[in-house]
């Protein structure tokens, strides 16, 4: 999860810097090359400069970013409710392995419930995304649920081990760590999406994140210590890796906002630094949860 607070704004970014940006991180942006000099008695002659080629991102590459994500957050909600992950045939025929995560052994019969209907939500959003994306969809990448975890609570300075599926406590902590990235995720991508479907849905999706958000944001502040710490931890290792775009929880503080009651954003590279557990500035495109990147044209973070 980079280093510097508050280095974006908390806003979207605009359509053109979203799609420089996003581009360039995709390795989309040339470097501006010199044409080479003629040979002879011209070859004194001083080169000039060429327009690089100008690449923008499709709807298909905003929609299989978020899918990437989707098949993060169904892996972790399935594998602690069932035991299992995605099935073949939703993970895509060239899908990567998934390392970690068991059936959590929930103590709450409500919790429980709440966890599987999160749980039914992420497969439906994997479900929904391939079918709109067709052969465009991108398979599911190499994802790891336990190395992941352990790095992030060494650099949330919780320890050097942390388990989501240890017990139901543990897993409410783990699930904070994504439900408030899937929120500002598709808040910094959903107004550059140019067919007013794909808006609509990316909205829709939008919706529902937030309404999982608030639930495991509530259940959070029900929890005595040292849980609600491990999540304020993560949220700050958030911040550091994410732009800012944090919102410290409390007994009475369970909204992520920004000072116009205005769900916080994030773009593309910021999301990147969280997902790849990397805090420092510059150019990611491994790590974390994805140790092998994500699939498809936004992978790598431009800074």
């Amino acid at each position: 999860m980079s280093n510097l607070e508050e280095l974006f704004r908390r806003r979207s970014v605009s359509r053109r810097r979203f799609l420089n940006m996003a581009g360039t991180s995709a390795g989309a942006a040339a470097v501006m090359t010199l044409a080479e000099g003629c040979s002879g008695s011209n070859s004194s002659m001083p080169t000039t400069p060429t327009t690089p080629p100008t690449t923008t991102l499709t709807d298909a590459d905003i929609l299989n970013f978020a899918l990437n994500l989707e098949y993060l957050e169904a892996e972790f909600y399935l594998r602690a409710v069932t035991g299992s992950g995605l099935s073949s045939t939703d993970a895509g025929s060239s899908a990567g392995a998934v390392t970690g995560g068991t059936q959590v052994a929930f103590k709450t019969p409500a919790i429980q419930q709440y966890a599987t209907e999160i749980a039914n939500d992420e497969l439906a959003h994997v479900r929904f995304l391939r079918k709109a994306l067709g052969s465009a969809a991108v398979d599911r990448p190499v994802i790891d649920l336990t190395n992941s975890f352990n790095a992030a609570a060494m650099a949330a300075g919780i320890g050097p081990m942390f388990n989501p599926f240890a017990d139901e406590n543990s897993f409410i902590v783990g699930a904070f760590v994504f439900e408030d990235v899937g929120v500002t995720a598709y808040h910094g991508a959903a107004g550059l999406l140019t067919d007013k479907k794909n808006l609509a849905a990316a909205a829709g999706i939008l919706a529902t994140e937030a309404y999982h958000a608030g639930e495991i944001r509530t259940l959070l502040t029900q929890l005595d210590v040292p849980y609600i710490t491990y999540a304020n931890q993560i949220s700050a290792l958030r911040g550091k890796a994410g732009g800012g775009a944090e919102t410290t929880l409390t007994a009475s503080t369970i909204v992520a906002a920004d000072t116009n009651s205005i769900s916080y954003s994030r773009t593309t590279d910021q999301v990147l630094h969280i997902v790849y557990l990397n805090a420092t500035a510059g150019v990611v495109k491994t790590g974390g949860f994805f140790p092998n990147g994500l699939n498809g044209k936004i992978t790598a973070s431009a800074t």
